[in-house]
């Protein structure tokens, strides 16, 4: 079926979060943000990951008949859930997973979280590369471990990896894991084999164990492949678990439902325990299952519609920067839906940016430093969003941006 991504799903008052709450900032107050019609002065939500897309129509009838059963008992995994996934990672990424390689966990951030407390000891280091998704700070604090930043490079926009300082670091003792985000959210790139090898190499030779996060590794951009770590090499798998979801993909992140790749049985054993410790082993609900399931069954045509239209919102995003706003341009994006933009040339600092984009443009973004300081200067923008509502987003910031000449 074709699907309508112009149409703008009126999202307040639902509970949702990116709607309802906002936490990316310091200065935007309570959100009693814009209409379904784009009516009134209220801000546009555009920082938290999720689409404000209807989902695969076969994921919503799956659901809804699901509900009409009216039971939602305690729930396990059936052969056909983890049969949808080996098919589509087989299918689309030609990795080929074992079922006893998957675990369910309520989310990636909670696994990641699991993973650290595993596998480290307080004062043990990880390595991330800065600027990168935020909550990776919060779960490797929680587990009593120091961050460490094997900062990427930028050069006009486009960002790689410093892999000579990424061995030196990688060479201290007390470094036990590198958290790989690929795709890498914010700056939105896709990692290319060769890039994967050298980081695996490193990493692997100095027995750091490596928690790749690939929570969008569907969500890719024409003229790009996305390489599962998984399929880097049978010993970097060995050394390695590995986060995915259906849940960015497909917009079904209120699912609460992961899927945790560990072809290593004794890490994986060891993770295992520790989620039944915790208590969270065996938390399944139905809802979670079926709509995942359906997701990997029905909505690959959905996926093809909808990284077409994000490519569209992004090279029009891009052009219309070019046109009206010049002194702000955009990282090129190979992966996600959430563009990386630099506002350094406006020559504001944390407060001055922040109010410009929330108080004044009233446009809510994630703010470039959560990602780390080296994202001061730089906003993270979700366009996985109707068209006008990106056009209003950018007419509101060129007035703002051409006041302050």
């Amino acid at each position: 079926m074709k699907y309508d991504f112009d149409r703008v799903i009126d999202r307040a008052n639902t509970g949702a979060v990116k709607w309802d709450r906002f936490n990316g900032g310091s200065n935007a107050g309570p959100i009693d943000p814009i209409t379904a019609g784009l009516k009134g002065d209220g801000p546009i939500p555009m920082w938290v990951a999720d689409m404000d897309f209807v989902s695969p129509q076969p994921v919503v009838d799956a659901l809804a008949e699901r509900a009409t059963h009216g039971v939602f008992g305690y729930t396990v995994a059936d052969d056909s859930y983890y049969d949808s996934i080996i098919d589509w990672f087989q299918r689309r990424h030609n990795w080929t997973i074992e079922r006893d390689w998957i675990i369910t966990a309520p989310g990636v951030v909670p696994a990641l979280e699991f993973a650290i407390k595993t596998f480290c000891e307080p004062g043990d280091k990880v390595l991330v590369q800065r600027p990168v998704y935020y909550p990776f700070f919060r779960v490797i604090e929680h587990g009593g471990c120091e961050i460490v930043s094997n900062t990427l490079v930028e050069n006009a926009g486009v960002y790689e990896m410093d892999f000579e300082d990424l061995e030196a670091k990688a060479a201290d003792p007390k470094a036990r894991i590198a958290i790989l985000c690929s795709p890498h959210n914010p700056i939105g790139r896709v990692w290319t084999q060769d890039e994967l090898r050298r980081f695996a190499e490193i990493c692997t030779r100095n027995g750091v164990m490596v928690i790749s996060d690939e929570i969008h590794c569907d969500l890719i951009m024409p003229g790009h492949r996305f390489q599962p770590y998984g399929t880097v090499g049978e010993e970097f798998a060995d050394n390695s678990i590995i986060t995915t979801a259906a849940s960015k993909t497909f917009n079904v992140a209120g699912l609460h439902l992961s899927n945790i790749i560990i072809k290593n049985p004794d890490i994986r054993e060891k993770y295992q325990e520790y989620m039944v410790q915790t208590g969270v082993a065996g938390g399944l609900t139905p809802f979670g299952l079926i709509g995942t399931e359906a997701s990997y069954r029905g909505g690959e045509d959905w996926l093809a519609q909808v990284l077409d239209y994000i490519q569209a919102n992004y090279d029009h995003l891009k052009s219309e920067l070019a046109r009206r706003m010049p002194s702000l341009t955009v990282s090129p994006l190979e992966g996600t839906f959430l563009a990386w933009i630099d506002f350094r040339k406006l020559g504001l600092d944390r407060a001055g940016l922040e109010d410009l984009a929330q108080v004044r443009a009233k446009v809510l973004f994630d703010e470039g430093y959560i990602f780390g300081d080296e994202g001061d200067g730089f906003e993270r923008m979700n366009i996985a969003c109707s068209r006008a509502v990106l056009d209003l987003a950018l007419d509101r910031l060129e007035k703002e941006v051409k006041a302050l000449a």
